[in-house]
């Protein structure tokens, strides 16, 4: 079963973009004071010139300093410590990012597992990316003419400095020929990846061109700097021909399929809007003379292009001309699916789109999609999996902010599924599914928030014994699998109930969940799981 499409790269900036970083970070340093920027690097120096295996100079204690340290409280002095030491773990309730002000205070940045046999390079890579980081964070207190903890900070640059070039030096001596075969095989994978292009590009015989594309697709699960080479080596525009060539139909969904992985970069989404893509998947879908399977690969090429997690996707002019006959299509598609993979497709596609345009929820409830997706809901052919009601959820989770969704929902029995929702457990181990359930629980407990403004679904929600659900999943970790998304989610939407229905609360209930703020009830909740030794 294939998971919704749209998970891309989110950000070119990581580990492999690090030099572009170092030389926006050199010209930042030059605009905070000269003398200033002069100080900060020579303290840099220093430390660099420290002996291998010695102390930094800062950290040798002067006579005073030794007596000031023994009239410190030992654990005053750890605590002062431990600040320079670790990473915040106490996250802010609704945003997810650390509650400190300060950037820097949220600790050094540690480097994830230990190096691997042929991964040298990608440690290189990641230690430069720390290095442009801890520079960029110097840059901004520079900057903002703060120097409280530029000492700690130019001591970590230091040391991250120092074991890249210890780490370098290692590998330059044990490794110059992996190096050389690596680059060898590189250029070959380019010259392969155009000779490709230009193939599918030249060919009108469609035994060479379904091999080709074939060959093309492995390459795109390579990476998405393959993908890159490929959109920019003209491989979107090349495959779009095979889907404008009526000759080629029986090719329509290895195509599209290729086309879906291309665009999980920014090139690629380019190149796709420049070549009136849209308009030729709008073609396909609209069009049922296709197959199933290729619309299907159709609506995934849609899923991937709007995706919320790639800022790139936002842009895209041309998908509103045709937004309206892209959500009918989908929606007729969920509706005549013959597999749970045509309809999460098809679902994640519509899911997306929600996302992608506000004018999307009111086309959908004009074609009666909640009768369309409840429907399905109980039928386990087409809905088996969480990874599927999590694109459903979506999707009622955001047509719910429309004041008219609501009697749809009651009309259709949705309140009982939403219901069902809070409850959704992985059937296997793995985190991918357990993840998927967190984001149904979440999702489901945002979409009763937001329908129990309308008074008819709270009293539903009350008859269902929603709230007690909600009680459940905030005092018991393990009912949300530890999550604090599913927890803020629940305690909103059992706020929202108990202002229409208080009665159905305990006064612990109501005194530890409703009555306090909701930064105090989630730390209440959020510490019942901890254990202190």
């Amino acid at each position: 079963m294939r998971q919704p499409p749209g998970d891309g790269e989110a950000s070119s900036e990581g580990p492999g973009n690090w030099s572009l970083w170092r030389g926006q970070e050199s010209r930042r340093l030059c605009y905070a004071d000269p003398h200033r920027c002069g100080q900060a690097l020579l303290q840099i120096g220093i430390n660099m010139m420290a002996l291998p295996g010695g102390r930094h100079l800062e950290s040798i204690p002067l006579q005073g300093q030794r007596l000031h340290l023994m009239q410190v409280d030992s654990v005053q002095r750890w605590m002062e410590d431990l600040k320079l030491m670790t990473e915040c773990e106490c996250m802010c309730v609704l945003q997810a990012k650390p509650i400190s002000l300060e950037e820097d205070t949220q600790g050094d940045l540690i480097l994830a597992g230990g190096p691997g046999p042929g991964d040298s390079l990608q440690l290189l890579l990641k230690r430069g990316w720390v290095i442009s980081t801890e520079l960029r964070r110097i840059g901004q207190k520079l900057a903002q003419d703060r120097w409280a903890r530029v000492h700690s900070m130019s001591v970590r640059l230091t040391c991250h400095a120092r074991s890249m070039v210890n780490e370098y030096s290692v590998v330059s001596k044990s490794s110059s020929q992996e190096m050389g075969q690596a680059e060898k095989l590189l250029m070959e994978k380019c010259s392969e990846l155009s000779a490709l292009v230009r193939k599918i590009d030249a060919s009108d015989n469609i035994y060479t061109t379904e091999a080709t594309t074939g060959n093309l697709f492995s390459l795109t699960q390579e990476g998405a700097p393959l993908c890159r080479i490929i959109a920019k080596e003209g491989g979107v525009v090349a495959l779009f021909k095979v889907c404008r060539q009526d000759s080629f139909r029986c090719l329509y969904p290895q195509a599209l399929r290729t086309l879906a992985s291309i665009c999980c970069v920014e090139e690629g989404v380019h190149q796709l809007e420049k070549v009136d893509g849209v308009l030729c998947l709008a073609d396909i879908l609209t069009d049922d003379s296709h197959s199933e399977a290729t619309r299907a690969e159709a609506a995934a090429v849609v899923a991937q292009v709007t995706s919320p997690h790639l800022p790139f996707t936002q842009h895209l002019s041309s998908f509103l001309e045709s937004m309206e006959e892209i959500v009918t299509a989908l929606i007729k598609l969920c509706q005549e699916a013959s597999s749970g993979e045509v309809f999460l497709l098809a679902s994640a596609a519509l899911a997306n789109i929600t996302f992608f345009d506000t004018m999307a929820c009111e086309m959908l409830l004009q074609l009666n999609a909640i009768h369309v997706l409840l429907e399905a809901c109980s039928d386990k052919q087409r809905v088996d999996t969480p990874y599927t009601r999590d694109q459903i959820v979506t999707i009622l989770a955001n047509m719910s902010v429309l004041e008219q969704c609501a009697s749809d929902i009651i009309q259709e029995n949705g309140v009982q599924l939403i219901m069902d929702m809070l409850s959704e457990k992985p059937r296997s181990a793995t985190p991918a599914e357990a993840a998927a359930c967190e984001r149904v629980q979440q999702k489901a407990a945002v979409t009763l928030a937001r329908l129990c403004r309308d008074p008819d679904v709270a009293q539903e929600a009350v008859r269902l014994s929603c709230m007690s659900r909600l009680i459940e999943l905030c005092r018991s970790p393990s009912e949300r699998n530890s999550s604090d998304a599913v927890l803020v989610a629940c305690l909103a939407a059992l706020r929202r109930l108990a202002g229409v229905c208080p009665e159905g609360l305990q006064d612990s209930d109501f005194q530890q969940l409703v009555q306090p703020r909701l930064v105090d009830a989630f730390l209440l909740c959020s510490n019942m799981e901890e254990s202190f030794v």
